[in-house]
């Protein structure tokens, strides 16, 4: 393409990105997407691939999302693999923009869909150096800036900026009212739909944050599957026909979600409960442990996480900045995953309660599926106080 015309939109008028940090460091780029100046927590994720999931998971609220994969964008995007209804994360950066899909499930491309989204993209930056500063200075708040400010222009609102700690952003990405949620997991067309084990159960997902892909693999267990709000009380999940409760994942600090822990401490041994990512943290809380905010995280979908229990290795996707301190639990709630990279605490249960979670994703979109089974031990537990 030799006319300026035929150009993506990028190139044709190419624009100078930064990003200024906290503690005064800053990367330079080039920009796509929306003008702006965007503050957030700057995070990275080591996957290869999915980064639509990433960028629609509430989790992402209030971050700066860096992705270490050399390109993005080169499968496009599609209406199936949407987390929620909107991209989440502050804005992006990348090291280099694949401008064309090539994908038979592409229904739009990534530039296109960024636009359409006005999400702040910085791109042609030196990730693996932002990389190696983060796991050096931790998680930073910092800006993107892609309107063609100077950075130091902006070094006062730089070392002003707010990470998620203290924050409630849970409250600000669930869902204000309750809703059925009733689609499955995405199949291609070649494959069979597979039959849900035994009878059906009514699930409630408590939303801090919920992944879709959540709330489709509790169809698939034969879930019939209510999300209601962080706000619902005890007795109302208690009174309301559910035969479990499942804790959803959720961005910020989980110390600071309100009301939450009282609710839960509420509902333990009432119904089974199973919690995910910000849902373990919750529930670590409300069974008397603390929370602790890691270095930089753990972002990816490469994990591996030891199940106590069999001695098995499992390959894991991540998204979390906090985790529970194992050593400030109780004696009676069981650690039952530990990551083998730090050592940090991966699952807990309390089983006199039927209670069970897990700091990863075990519906792993994006990631591997070693431990989808889970939903289905949790429908299990469920299916138990129906009979």
């Amino acid at each position: 393409m030799t006319a300026k015309s035929n150009l993506p939109r990028l190139l044709q008028k190419p624009r100078r990105a930064h990003i200024v940090l906290r503690d005064g460091t800053v990367f330079e780029g080039w920009a796509a997407g929306a003008e702006a100046v965007v503050e957030g927590e700057v995070v990275f994720n080591t996957a290869m691939t999915g980064y639509q999931e990433m960028l629609t998971d509430p989790s992402y609220h209030g971050q700066i999302l860096t992705l270490t994969t050399s390109h993005v964008g080169q499968v496009g995007v599609n209406q199936a693999d949407a987390e929620s209804d909107r991209i989440w994360a502050q804005a992006l950066v990348v090291q280099d923009l694949d401008l064309e899909p090539s994908s038979w499930r592409a229904e739009n491309g990534f530039e296109q869909w960024l636009e359409h989204n006005n999400l702040a993209v910085g791109w042609g930056f030196d990730t693996r150096a932002i990389v190696r500063h983060v796991r050096t200075a931790g998680a930073v708040p910092g800006l993107l800036i892609t309107d063609g400010t100077p950075p130091e222009k902006l070094a006062d609102r730089a070392a002003a900026a707010r990470g998620t700690d203290g924050r409630d952003l849970a409250r600000e990405v669930a869902c204000t009212q309750s809703y059925e949620w009733t689609g499955g997991p995405w199949r291609s067309p070649s494959e069979a739909e597979s039959a849900a084990h035994g009878d059906r159960i009514t699930v409630a997902v408590v939303d801090y944050g919920v992944k879709r892909s959540i709330l489709r693999r509790l169809v698939a267990e034969g879930c019939t599957v209510q999300v209601v709000p962080p706000t619902t009380g005890a007795e109302e999940l208690t009174s309301g026909g559910f035969d479990g409760v499942l804790l959803s994942n959720g961005p910020g600090d989980p110390a600071a979600v309100e009301g939450a822990q009282a609710v839960i401490a509420e509902l333990v041994g009432r119904l089974p409960i199973l919690g995910i990512c910000m849902g373990c943290q919750l529930l670590g809380l409300a069974l008397g442990g603390r929370t602790v905010k890691l270095p930089y995280g753990h972002h990816g979908g490469n994990h591996p996480v030891r199940e106590l229990s069999t001695g098995r290795v499992l390959v894991t996707s991540q998204n979390h900045n906090y985790v529970v301190q194992e050593s400030s639990l109780p004696r009676e709630v069981e650690v039952t995953h530990i990551n083998l990279t730090d050592g940090t605490l991966e699952g807990l249960s309390l089983p006199r309660a039927g209670v069970d979670a897990v700091q990863y994703h075990p519906e792993a979109s994006p990631g591997p599926n070693d431990s989808i089974e889970l939903f289905q031990r949790f429908a299990d537990r469920c299916r138990g106080v129906k009979s």
